[in-house]
């Protein structure tokens, strides 16, 4: 095979692994930003309180249940039930000296 020469299975080798790389780590958060350059500094915050206000917009956004994925109704533990038992005072004290 000649330097001009391409392998065709070679390329397919190189687009497969280049597709599989993408995959690795899971889809980018959708944090609005385009440009993957300026991502890391969009996660760190940009320098502005260590990220306080992305930290800040995230616990909104998950107070007001923007992301639907937690419901305080669905999500609560059942009722306790009721009990009988009568609380009250100790018995007897613990001595000090013991």
């Amino acid at each position: 095979m000649g330097e001009n020469e391409r392998d065709p299975i070679a390329e397919e080798e190189a687009d497969a692994a280049a597709a599989e790389a993408a995959r690795i780590g899971g889809p980018a958060p959708d944090d609005g930003v385009d440009d993957p350059a300026q991502r890391p500094l969009a996660e760190g915050g940009e320098g502005e309180a260590e990220g306080f206000e992305l930290a800040e917009g995230e616990l909104i956004d998950n107070a007001e249940h923007g992301d639907q994925k937690r419901f305080p109704n669905r999500d609560a533990p059942p009722p306790e039930e009721p009990s009988s038992a009568v609380y009250g005072e100790a018995d007897q004290e613990i001595p000090a000296d013991e």
